[in-house]
């Protein structure tokens, strides 16, 4: 039982891991979100400030699609890095609880047998008590002819 209690507090921890990584990723993905608007948002400011000229323009729409981009794949690598950490807390969670529970079934195993040898004690008693009173009673029956 005591293995069954700290497979009880342990799972939700696990889970409560996997959800705190699932968290983290939003968390990481919103920042990153946020940082490509405002780097966007500035560069895009860079450039109406340089209206003056074509090549400051050109320039400076090189630059702000330059850094959207890089933002983008900012976002898709911190994007792959959270879900791989995710699925491989998820993977660790579900392995121990499959551990646990396999470990669990070799005692409820064990507690099983237990339990059938006791059964089969007490069926064999119970059986050896009978025959004995019925040997008692046929005893006194036959006493009772003979006297």
């Amino acid at each position: 039982m005591e293995l069954v209690d700290q497979l009880r507090l342990t799972i939700p921890e696990e889970i409560r891991s996997a959800e705190d990584v699932i968290s983290q990723k939003d968390q990481i993905l919103n920042t990153a979100l946020n940082d490509a608007r405002r780097t966007k948002s500035m560069a895009e400011d860079e450039l109406r400030e340089r209206l003056n000229s074509n090549e400051v323009v050109t320039q400076a729409e090189a630059r702000a699609a330059e850094t959207v981009r890089d933002a983008e794949e900012r976002i898709t690598r911190m994007l792959q890095q959270s879900e791989a950490e995710a699925l491989s807390r998820k993977t660790e969670a579900d392995a121990y609880a499959l551990r646990s529970l396999r470990a669990m079934e070799v005692e409820l195993g064990k507690l099983t047998g237990s339990v059938r040898k006791g059964i089969e004690v007490l069926a064999e008693q119970t059986a050896s008590n009978m025959n004995s009173r019925r040997y008692s009673e046929q005893e006194e029956a036959a006493a009772g002819i003979l006297r």
